[in-house]
């Protein structure tokens, strides 16, 4: 499976997205490692079997053992940190003077570099939408390499979830 099998599974109504995954797969905004991070991250991100097989299958060879170990640590961690900071931002209080006694020292120490990571991290709290790890997270990544990575990593995240969301539905419906 590839990304092309992903682009042909779309139904006709989610053409936009089989033209943005083409897109978004040869964009050269991102060194080569992050692009293929960036899509594996989104992929698992995005909860859907066929999606994650297939990014992976086009992608994880791209990486080396160990930057793949990194994404699938930065989906993994910020699965945790995403729904954890959500709650602190939305219950309000004292709760982010607290400290989270949770672990986290994959963050500390991912394997690959820190941008790398971070922007990894960034794609993930895009599709689960937490607030608090977006904006921390867009800040170091903007610093350590553009606004146009940051951007590349949202669109990347949007078209991969967008994808995982249309052939769920299209499975679903019979399309």
């Amino acid at each position: 499976m590839s990304i092309d099998s992903l682009k042909d599974r779309l139904p006709d109504y989610a053409k936009d997205l089989r033209l943005n995954l083409g897109s978004l797969a040869n964009d050269i905004t991102l060194t080569p490692q992050q692009l293929a991070g960036t899509f594996v991250v989104s992929a698992i991100a995005s909860r859907n079997d066929e999606v994650t097989k297939a990014i992976v299958a086009e992608f994880g060879d791209k990486l080396s053992p160990e930057a793949l170990s990194a994404a699938k640590a930065a989906a993994a961690i910020m699965g945790m940190n995403n729904i954890y900071y959500r709650f602190v931002h939305m219950a309000g209080g004292d709760y982010a003077k607290m400290p989270a006694q949770l672990r986290m020292s994959v963050i500390g120490r991912p394997g690959v570099e820190k941008a790398d990571f971070e922007l990894w991290s960034l794609a993930v709290s895009v599709i689960n939408g937490c607030d608090l790890c977006v904006t921390s997270h867009e800040k170091i990544v903007r610093e350590a390499l553009s606004a146009e990575a940051v951007q590349t990593a949202a669109r990347i995240a949007a078209t991969v979830h967008a994808v995982a969301v249309a052939l769920q539905g299209a499975a679903a419906l019979g399309d």
